[in-house]
């Protein structure tokens, strides 16, 4: 991954595209590679996990049949049938779009990002990794910005309401390979969508790079739910930022659930822009063997009468780590915030390991704000008594842990994501 790759990812776009992916490329070689001598990155040290010499752009060309799709894609797209749409990429690549007729004649957009560069050229030359996710915001924002092949464009008009939520499903094929996608929701003023993805993979034996770039806009009166659920293999570094823009009266909910991966960083950041704004922020992950996991996560409230409620809660096995670094930024002029933040984990051996850091940054005096973060064992109240009823220990863990993550199951929006979440965990926990 050189200069020359983001040539020839240039080749034949727009000339405005490949000024801004020139200049991503700029950014990328001029800002310093993460260390662990900088907080964000103190408890991940990302030269052991990814190594940009080895990694060689995923090629184009997937598999579009049925007989010739993986087990686990083709599983994935089964259960995701009830949806307004559904999105499918492989190896960053979208290879199948479709969305309700009715809705597309109400104005909805529903494409990938390679067909919208010369379709819907205003909307994302004024939008497309600018104004919500420029390439200063770091090395790995800089690289996606410059080397993204395709990703999804979802686009829903004034006031149009959709029912059912969007459905997007990534699969990853190739070993060693470096995947760069970008998602760009757009929700103008009165309108409502739910966004689901959900990204796979088998097991590989060569470091794998999965980058992800999600860009959501939700203007005046606006409601967006966006939910991601990483299933990836081992092998796998996956790497996602993610930033939020709530305007007025608007409702912009965020749902993370990493349960793949031999490591995951997430960054996600809130803006909420206009007076009456809310999001509310869940994080749910599960770790064992030697997975590690890093959340850094901001809540930025720059207008009055704005309101925030981030909860991450995350179970950890075996040799297992997490780290979440969080902070409440309340600028001069968002008096009457309202803004909470909380993380908890708990520890299911001897072995692993949970760093948690919130924090608060205050510049108004008429605000409601507060943190918290907690780090335990196993109840041992709560294993004794269900092992006094009958249960095996690994039954009164498995309820345990599900009782400890249920808080933030509740609070999911779709119950087709409390299904498949639920399994997902329940599969992990047969190993605890």
């Amino acid at each position: 991954m050189d200069e020359s790759a983001v040539e020839s990812i240039s080749q034949g776009a727009p000339s405005w595209l490949s000024k801004r992916r020139r200049h991503a490329w700029s950014v990328f070689e001029d800002t310093p590679f993460p260390s662990t001598r900088s907080e964000e990155w103190r408890y991940t040290d990302v030269s052991r996990v990814v190594d940009f010499a080895d990694l060689r752009l995923a090629p184009d060309g997937v598999p579009a049949e049925n007989g010739s799709r993986p087990a686990g894609l083709t599983a994935a797209m089964e259960e995701d049938l009830a949806a307004s749409g559904h999105a499918v990429l492989v190896d960053g690549n979208v290879v199948h779009v479709d969305l309700d007729p009715a809705l597309e004649e109400q104005g909805v957009i529903l494409t990938s990002l390679r067909t919208a560069v010369n379709e819907h050229v205003g909307l994302l030359e004024e939008l497309l990794a600018t104004e919500v996710l420029p390439p200063e915001e770091g090395k790995f924002q800089a690289l996606n910005a410059a080397l993204w092949s395709d990703g999804v464009l979802l686009y829903v008009p004034p006031n149009v309401k959709l029912d059912l939520p969007v459905r997007a499903t990534r699969w990853l094929s190739h070993a060693g390979s470096a995947v760069f996608a970008r998602t760009l929701i757009v929700a103008e003023p009165g309108s409502q969508v739910s966004y689901v993805e959900e990204l796979l993979s088998e097991d590989f034996d060569k470091r794998t790079l999965v980058s992800s770039a999600v860009e959501v806009i939700a203007r005046d009166r606006a409601q967006i739910q966006y939910v991601s659920v990483q299933r990836l293999g081992r092998g796998v570094f996956y790497q996602s930022a993610q930033r939020t823009l709530a305007h007025r009266d608007s409702k912009l909910d965020t749902l993370n659930v990493n349960l793949g991966a031999s490591v995951t960083r997430l960054d996600l950041n809130a803006q909420l822009l206009g007076a009456g704004a809310h999001s509310e922020m869940l994080g749910l992950y599960f770790g064992d063997q030697d997975q590690h996991f890093d959340h850094n996560t901001s809540q930025d409230h720059v207008a009055p009468d704005t309101g925030s409620d981030l909860l991450y809660k995350g179970a950890l096995d075996d040799r297992a780590q997490a780290a979440f670094r969080g902070i409440i930024r309340v600028h001069p002029d968002a008096q009457r915030t309202d803004a909470y933040q909380t993380n908890r984990n708990l520890l299911l051996s001897d072995e692993c390991r949970a760093n948690s850091l919130p924090n608060l940054e205050i510049q108004a005096d008429d605000v409601k704000c507060s943190h918290g973060a907690t780090v335990g064992q196993l109840d041992s109240d709560a294993l004794f008594y269900l092992l006094s009823r009958g249960l095996s220990r690994e039954q009164a863990e498995r309820l345990v842990v599900l009782g400890f993550l249920g808080d933030v199951m509740a609070r999911l929006p779709l119950g087709g994501v409390v299904e498949k979440v639920t399994r997902a965990i329940e599969q992990k926990l047969e190993h605890v």
